[in-house]
């Protein structure tokens, strides 16, 4: 699977996110470009502090090999925050694949300059599906982000 279809698989983990009261985040883990894991962001469905998109697509990618993080490719619809990009350079996982970075924008330029190849597709899709969520759900979003 290449970028893109990658990424519209993290957008429907997404849409069950949303569809299930969750934030609309979503992710995906591949492997030589095959999808391991799938996960969406569910802090209220599960009353987690840590369950953003990205840390639920770890933890159900379970343990792997050193040798099989450096050749996974994380994606998430929207720009990891802290918490989430620490996981990503402690597993030392080479390239992430974000969907936008308009509505958050998490510490892009230290993965960066960490060696990560980190990559914004700007997709009008997640943009506006974080949008909408922000402007209706304010409260939600800000307690996601820390705010």
């Amino acid at each position: 699977m290449n970028d893109q279809e990658c990424m519209y698989e993290a957008y429907q983990q997404a849409l069950l996110g949303l569809s299930v009261g969750g934030l609309p985040i979503g992710s995906v883990m591949a492997i030589d470009g095959k999808i391991i894991a799938r996960g969406h962001n569910q802090r209220i469905q599960r009353g987690s502090s840590i369950l953003h998109a990205e840390m639920d697509c770890l933890e159900k990618a379970g343990r792997l090999t050193s040798r099989e993080y450096q050749r996974a490719v994380l994606y998430s619809t929207l720009s990891p925050c802290d918490m989430c990009s620490g996981a990503i350079l402690l597993y030392k996982i080479p390239k992430v694949v974000v969907g936008e970075n308009k509505n958050f924008q998490g510490p892009e330029s230290y993965v960066r300059s960490r060696g990560v190849n980190f990559i914004v597709l700007d997709d009008t899709d997640c943009i506006s599906m974080m949008e909408d969520f922000v402007r209706t759900n304010p409260q939600l979003w800000n307690e996601d982000i820390g705010i």
